[in-house]
């Protein structure tokens, strides 16, 4: 969960990911931070992030997002 605050906070580092929950509902990461992050995600956790993964509900909270790494190196 610390290398995914870790790279959230390479790409935008002004919110609290520990607690912020509504990262995509309040605009917070934008597509582009979201593409980012995707290639981030993918080179440091070695998985493929298809299109159908990339739903706001993925990617709201830093705990979606490692819940979503988790279940893609299944």
């Amino acid at each position: 969960m610390e290398e995914i605050i870790s790279i959230l906070e390479e790409i935008q580092p002004d919110p609290d990911y520990e607690t912020c929950e509504t990262l995509i509902d309040d605009n917070i990461l934008d597509s582009f931070a979201i593409l980012s992050i995707i290639s981030e995600l993918e080179d440091e956790y070695d998985i493929r992030i298809t299109p159908a993964e990339i739903i706001p509900a993925n990617f709201n909270s830093a705990k979606a997002i490692y819940a979503m790494v988790k279940r893609l190196q299944g």
